[in-house]
């Protein structure tokens, strides 16, 4: 109870995603309905799934790294930059980061896309802006990166992935939705710029 009142957007994201994504396990119909399909986007159709698409995920692998990701970063996020912003940047990431894959796949009848992995890039980049120094740990690296240093790699390797194209992961809407993190985050909160550089500056000194 005490989340829902001082993180309540971030609280009802997390607890809905999981509760829908469940759901979706036992419910192939709910795919059709809330997977992202840029056949039929880019035609005007099926424009919800820009938002419902993040609701759901493709198994419980995908589904639990999404949600400890969020609940790493997006509960402390909230904190500092407030409920609105939080809910705008977190909506509208979502939405933006699935254009370009609308754009690039919007003639391929049979592509569909689903997760909320770019709203959660967007989350963890906006957290970097805040917080640079912060030890991740990333699977098979043995010791931690800051998150300064891990912010472009990233977006490097999601480039270099998205490039190769040899899994079925949209690394397309990770990369949009990091940049999309960042530029909301610059116009939501004109004084993160400041406080970024004056976290560097202290670390250097």
């Amino acid at each position: 109870m005490e989340s829902l009142h001082e993180t309540p957007v971030a609280s009802i994201i997390f607890l809905f995603t999981i509760v829908t994504s469940l759901y979706a396990f036992s419910n192939p119909d709910l795919y059709g309905k809330f997977m992202l399909h840029p056949y039929s986007v880019s035609r005007r159709y099926k424009l919800h799934t820009l938002i419902t698409s993040g609701l759901i995920h493709a198994d419980w692998m995908h589904l639990i790294f999404n949600m400890v990701t969020f609940w790493s970063f997006g509960f402390g996020l909230e904190k500092v930059i407030g409920s609105v912003n939080f809910a705008i940047l977190y909506f509208v990431s979502l939405i933006l980061s699935d254009i370009p894959t609308v754009v690039r796949h919007k003639n391929d009848m049979w592509y569909n896309s689903l997760g909320a992995s770019g709203a959660i890039s967007a989350v963890l980049f906006s957290y970097i802006l805040y917080s640079p120094f912060t030890s991740l740990y990333i699977m098979l690296i043995p010791i931690p990166v800051w998150a300064i240093v891990f912010g472009p790699l990233y977006l490097v390797y999601c480039v270099y992935a998205s490039r190769e194209a040899r899994d079925n992961i949209n690394h397309d809407a990770h990369f949009f939705g990091a940049l999309s993190g960042l530029i909301l985050t610059v116009l939501l909160v004109p004084g993160v710029i400041p406080h970024f550089l004056n976290q560097i500056m202290l670390k250097l000194a």
